[in-house]
């Protein structure tokens, strides 16, 4: 699958040398690139068919922090992979809290951007080693494991936990049907299958269940 991407940072230089890095990879489209949060929304209400951003967090405008909480609100299918220069960066845990799905070093080398990347998009987590250990820190909090148990028996597809996403945004079904380029009845099918399997009979009850089991 052709990964179509944009890169925002406020360095013309730096966003050339990340360009430079995804050249080796002919399965990985740069579709554009933006100086700035504010011109990254501009671009995306005139096409957002994209499937992963790469993200600088200081920046004049709109920070890398307040364009990822803009963009998962009503983008909620585009995933982001914050890049920053210093691993010890204080804005971690609020990218994170933002919304975004990825954490690396703006130094890292073609093959593990290349990686990161992919493994995000199959709905991993791309993170510098030692950005996870600083997240971890961060995030010791043994209620994570309690829903782990219920977790297992509840399993929706890659597109239900989108629709899911979606849906706890408030968007409407002809929102979410563009947004993730389907047609609006396949929407609602896919809503049905969701209420089916988490045993719910409301959107805001499936929103809950599903925030409950660590799902969406």
């Amino acid at each position: 699958m052709n990964v179509k991407i944009a890169i925002v940072d406020d360095n013309s230089f730096l966003i050339h040398a990340i360009k430079e890095k995804l050249s080796f990879f002919d399965d990985i489209t740069v579709k554009y690139t933006a100086l700035n949060g504010s011109e990254l929304l501009q671009q995306l209400e005139e096409s957002h068919n994209l499937d992963l951003i790469l993200m600088d967090i200081e920046m004049p405008v709109l920070n890398g922090i307040e364009t990822t909480q803009f963009v998962k609100q009503k983008y909620p299918q585009i995933k982001i992979i914050m890049l920053t220069a210093f691993d010890n960066d204080e804005n971690i845990f609020n990218a994170i809290k933002a919304g975004a799905d990825g954490y690396l070093l703006k130094e890292i080398d073609p093959e593990l951007l290349h990686n990161g990347i992919r493994e995000t998009l199959n709905g991993g987590a791309a993170m510098n080693p030692s950005i996870a250990l600083k997240t971890l820190k961060l995030l010791r909090n043994p209620n994570s494991i309690e829903n782990e148990r219920d977790k297992e028996e509840i399993s929706l597809s890659k597109r239900e936990i989108e629709v899911l996403e979606q849906l706890s945004k408030g968007l409407s079904y002809t929102v979410i049907a563009d947004n993730l380029f389907l047609s609006p009845s396949t929407v609602r099918k896919h809503i049905e299958n969701i209420y089916k399997k988490l045993q719910v009979h409301s959107k805001i009850e499936a929103v809950q269940k599903a925030r409950n089991h660590n799902l969406i």
